[in-house]
């Protein structure tokens, strides 16, 4: 067996490989593309041997692993910020980093990281780019308002994208640039929005077919849309062994700093996908409007002040649907809200 470290940059991929006693076998650097990842691997299948290889999480590691796996290796995407708790360095270059992964490889240490399959992708691509398209279009109206107060125009119409708000931004003198930009704005707001219903037309399509969608909408406060995304976000659940392993994955929970005595409390360590957390963010300010939660909501809110009180329960309520939907996604039932029980009378 042979163990190679994988370093990826923008225009090169680092690589050193190691066999089973540690000694070096090759190193070298390659272009990150189709064609040298062939002759890559060509190269080391001179020494007849299986390989297992380790790469960084970032930005086209996916392409590496997904290229260098059908050519016949093992890899694994290790997480960046495990691998440097596992091995830190004095001195830091792209070839250290390749020979440390390729250790980590060989001692069977590497903090590998969940890879969803390509329908996962897929649903992950098509939930995140409606997200982004809301984002732009959330943008361009926040600068129109802005651009719209600058001149000392106040919107008096709650809904100013619609019918009422068109037609009273057409009487409103504004000079030029800002009357062009303006018109540009509301085209790309125009053009965003049938984006947008052509994306949420393809997810609701595709939404009805999933298993954990019609389970997940039964929750207060979470649609279709949140339904699919959280479900695209989560993957398969039974890769989680309990409600604490899927909220520690969604990152709403507080870094715990703890030595001796001393026990505190720190920001939340927002180590999962931030499309999840998003997502339960959303459907938790949505949650609070039902009685099941609301009382528990407004008590936190009471308890922590002004300042931070509703933002710490939101975060806590997303919390407690998380582990809700643990629940319900592994037995396959609808959502059903916890209460007291009562007891037998004789």
């Amino acid at each position: 067996m042979l163990y190679a470290g994988l370093d990826l940059s923008p225009q090169r991929l680092e690589v050193c490989v190691l066999d089973e006693d540690g000694r070096t076998v090759e190193t070298l650097a390659v272009r990150p593309d189709a064609d040298a990842l062939r002759t890559l691997a060509a190269q080391i299948a001179r020494y007849g041997e299986p390989v297992s290889a380790a790469i960084e999480s970032m930005t086209g590691a996916r392409f590496i692993h997904d290229t260098l796996e059908r050519l016949g290796w093992d890899v694994e995407i290790a997480d960046a910020a495990k691998t440097k708790g596992l091995a830190p360095l004095a001195a830091k270059t792209d070839k250290i980093d390749a020979h440390v992964l390729a250790e980590l490889a060989r001692r069977d240490l590497v903090p590998a990281i969940w890879l969803p399959d390509p329908t996962v992708r897929a649903e992950h691509e098509r939930a995140r780019f409606r997200v982004q398209l809301v984002r732009h279009r959330t943008a361009l109206k926040s600068r129109i308002h802005a651009t719209l107060m600058t001149f000392g125009h106040p919107v008096p119409v709650s809904d100013f994208f619609g019918l009422r708000g068109r037609e009273l931004l057409d009487s409103l003198t504004i000079p030029e640039p800002w009357a062009t930009t303006l018109a540009r704005s509301l085209a790309l707001v125009d053009e965003l929005e049938g984006e947008i219903a052509r994306c949420e037309a393809e997810l609701r399509c595709i939404g009805a077919d999933h298993p954990y969608v019609p389970l997940l909408t039964s929750i207060p406060g979470i649609s279709w849309i949140l339904g699919y995304t959280i479900a695209s976000e989560i993957g398969d659940i039974s890769r989680f062994a309990s409600p604490k392993k899927l909220a520690g994955y969604t990152g709403l929970c507080p870094r715990v700093y703890q030595s001796g005595a001393m026990d505190r409390r720190g920001a939340l360590a927002k180590t999962g996908p931030k499309y999840l957390r998003w997502a339960l963010i959303e459907a938790a300010t949505q949650a609070v409007r039902d009685p099941r939660y609301g009382a528990r909501y407004q008590r936190t809110k009471r308890r922590l002040g002004k300042q931070r009180g509703s933002k710490i329960a939101r975060v806590e309520l997303a919390r407690e649907l998380t582990t809700a939907i643990w629940h319900m996604l592994t037995r396959q039932e609808p959502f059903r809200a916890v209460g007291p029980t009562c007891g037998l009378v004789a």
